[in-house]
């Protein structure tokens, strides 16, 4: 939780924590969707088991809005995938996007992710943690439900079950599930694995910053963007960053 951000409205965020600590996905996607109705988003990256969160939202919440960031970097496989869901869920998807191509970037300032850890910061704010922002608050959103999980990243697992990101309520409907809890769903449901999850890639972003894994390895051990095991935007913005991106109309 960012210690920077106001608690909205009347919500007692420990009360609602000690209340649905325990509480299944379902039950915290109800209380989100009966508490927050329009104003509420599901994000997904379209990644491996991405079927898991968006299966749930759609049998629990099936109004609430789907956003996913679209760098233009993305695998074919995972733009055909994401036709693929939201056919079959019936999603209402919107799409992020930069404001500025990914052909116009590389011709002016080269490729930021080969350019060490000041390079994919900018590469991450221009791609992502904007246009994520920009589409958030042009949809009005007050709360956001994540699929993140504690067992994936220390951040990660530091997360309350429900927590406060950049002024707006974070959910984690799913924060306990294990792998195998996971797999158990995708199998109950027949849920679809991302086309390349059958090749090894068992996290997946861009084209230029994923490779596939062994089941020995961390699955986010293929995310290959400098140290940074977190993409930004499920990190809060500092002060500093909120500023501008309101400045700048974002």
């Amino acid at each position: 939780m960012d210690a920077l951000d106001p608690t909205p409205g009347d919500l007692d965020l420990q009360r609602a924590n000690d209340e649905l600590r325990d509480a299944s996905a379902e039950e915290v996607i109800s209380w989100a969707a009966q508490r927050y109705g329009e104003r509420l988003v599901v994000s997904t990256s379209f990644g491996a088991t991405s079927a898991v969160m968006l299966h749930l939202v759609s049998r629990v919440a099936p109004d609430t809005k789907v956003v996913c960031v679209d760098t233009g970097y993305l695998f074919p496989e995972t733009y055909r995938f994401a036709v693929q869901l939201e056919e079959r869920f019936g999603l209402d998807l919107r799409w992020a996007t930069p404001a500025i191509s990914s052909a116009r970037q590389e011709a002016l300032y080269g490729n930021r992710w080969e350019q060490g850890d000041e390079g994919v910061a900018e590469y991450l704010r221009i791609n992502k943690v904007e246009p994520l922002e920009k589409l958030l608050n042009e949809l009005g959103t007050e709360a956001w439900l994540a699929g993140l999980r504690a067992n994936q990243t220390e951040h990660r697992a530091s997360l309350p079950r429900i927590g406060m990101q950049n002024g707006r309520v974070k959910l984690h409907p799913i924060l306990p599930w294990s792998e195998e809890d996971v797999d158990a769903y995708m199998e109950r449901y027949d849920l679809p694995y991302h086309p390349l999850y059958a090749e090894g890639y068992r996290s997946i972003g861009d084209t230029h910053s994923t490779l596939p894994t062994t089941e020995d390895m961390d699955p986010r051990d293929g995310r290959l963007l400098g140290k940074k095991k977190e993409c930004g935007l499920h990190l809060p913005l500092t002060p500093a960053q909120n500023q501008s991106l309101k400045s700048s109309g974002l």
